[in-house]
């Protein structure tokens, strides 16, 4: 089977090849013999009912500098694609709905991955929330005085915008922090959304896990685990990989998700667990593929190919 993919990612000769999700599935898709195009969001067009995109044929090589020969463009047709990868990083704000908006006038007889109606309604912060007994203690309010409540009762809390991505912008706040009013100050002055409030998880000195689940199922594995001083575990801000297998709470876990994630057409996914708590079920671009099958994990890239050459047959 060939298909004829596009996808839609940030500027390609920006991305980092030893540690990008979205350049693995791109080799594994040339791999199968696909035909490779990639456009950026701007380049998205809606007109007179129909989408599409100056895209650029494209092939990759794993080789740092000259790692994607890209041929001339051309406005194309989104809707005689096979697949579309929806891979451009966060932040989840107006932009990234409307291109949502857009590509459900394709999907699904051009297969979005994921799909653009369940992405656009499942934020990675509020998605996870329909998950009763999975998280830890948690706040979402714009009222400062239920943010000081909840302080009150925890003591020690994390603080953190509901739609930040990368760790940008988590402050832990220990029980005698006196900086919590003037970080209630600037929540209040740089987001209209609410902020996001958790008890902090001591477990995360032993990392945070991140599990890739692949329709639905459990794929593999990576800890993340934060340097010292740090309560952030993302590895872009210093966290280190560890390989890592999964207890039985975290397939307790995956099982609870599977059905819904299967449901909504969300064949990526990558949650976040600290201890026996999921904090984060991420939709949008999840990432950790390369890291797992360097550990010796699971070719998950692979696994999602077949997945959507499986649903285009």
């Amino acid at each position: 089977m060939s298909l004829k993919v596009a996808v839609q990612m940030d500027p390609i000769e920006s991305i980092d090849i030893s540690g990008d999700s979205t350049f693995a599935l791109m080799e594994e898709a040339q791999r199968r013999g696909h035909a490779l195009s990639y456009y950026l969001p701007q380049h998205l067009t809606f007109r007179d009912g129909k989408v599409t995109a100056l895209a650029y044929p494209v092939t990759v090589r794993r080789e740092v500098g000259a790692h994607a020969k890209v041929d001339d463009g051309a406005v194309v047709d989104l809707s005689t694609f096979d697949a579309v990868l929806m891979r451009q990083d966060p932040p989840f704000d107006m932009a990234y709905i409307t291109a949502t908006h857009i590509l459900e006038h394709i999907h699904p007889k051009t297969l979005v991955v994921n799909d653009p109606f369940h992405v656009r309604n499942a934020p990675e912060k509020l998605f996870v929330t329909h998950f009763e007994g999975l998280m830890p203690p948690t706040l979402i309010t714009s009222h400062a005085e239920e943010i000081r409540k909840f302080r009150a009762e925890y003591k020690d809390i994390i603080l953190k915008p509901l739609y930040g991505n990368g760790g940008a912008g988590i402050f832990r706040v220990t029980p005698d922090d006196e900086n919590f009013n003037s970080l209630l100050e600037m929540f209040s002055q740089s987001y209209r959304e609410p902020v996001i409030a958790q008890a902090y998880l001591p477990e995360i000195r032993k990392g945070d896990k991140r599990i890739i689940l692949v329709d639905g199922e459990p794929a593999g594995a990576i800890n993340r685990v934060p340097q010292k001083g740090e309560s952030r575990s993302n590895l872009h801000v210093g966290g280190k990989a560890e390989a890592s297998e999964l207890t039985d709470r975290e397939r307790e876990i995956c099982a609870a998700l599977a059905p819904e994630l299967k449901a909504r057409g969300l064949i990526f996914t990558g949650i976040d667990v600290i201890g026996d708590y999921l904090t984060e079920i991420n939709v949008t671009s999840p990432t950790g593929i390369q890291e797992i099958k360097r550990f010796g994990g699971a070719d998950i890239a692979a696994m999602i190919w077949d997945v959507i050459e499986d649903k285009r047959k």
